[in-house]
């Protein structure tokens, strides 16, 4: 799985329409989040530092949850936007949360697990989870 990882607001008019996942790597304005929606018509989630979430307006909560968008908080540990602007989720991660569903374990456990065992935040783990 690829997030796509845009650093600045000139670079929402140029992201395919396709992207489902977004990390927002500045602090985006209400004009900025609404420009991504628009731009990207099938997003299933936006994700941003824990320092920016708490700068969203309730407004701009309420407009993501209509638009069924979920909002997660979380850094993307490591990533060099100069080399690759996608952050990707490594297969074995997936694989690992895929074979603890075939198992059984409840998504509790599993998130408890996945947060030990990976650097990913534990909103994005969640959202793994369920999609």
């Amino acid at each position: 799985m690829k997030i796509r990882v845009v650093s600045s607001k000139d670079e929402i008019s140029t992201l395919d329409s396709d992207e489902q996942i977004v990390h927002l790597a500045f602090r985006p304005s209400n004009k900025d989040i609404f420009a991504l929606v628009n731009r990207c018509p099938g997003l299933k989630a936006l994700h941003i530092p824990s320092s920016y979430k708490k700068t969203v307006s309730k407004s701009i909560g309420m407009f993501l949850e209509m638009q069924q968008v979920q909002l997660m908080e979380g850094d993307v540990w490591g990533h060099r936007k100069d080399i690759n602007e996608y952050y990707e989720i490594k297969a074995s991660i997936m694989d690992r949360i895929s074979d603890l569903k075939k198992e059984g374990v409840s998504e509790k456990n599993i998130y408890t697990k996945m947060t030990e065992e990976t650097r990913l935040s534990p909103d994005l783990i969640s959202f793994l989870i369920k999609n």
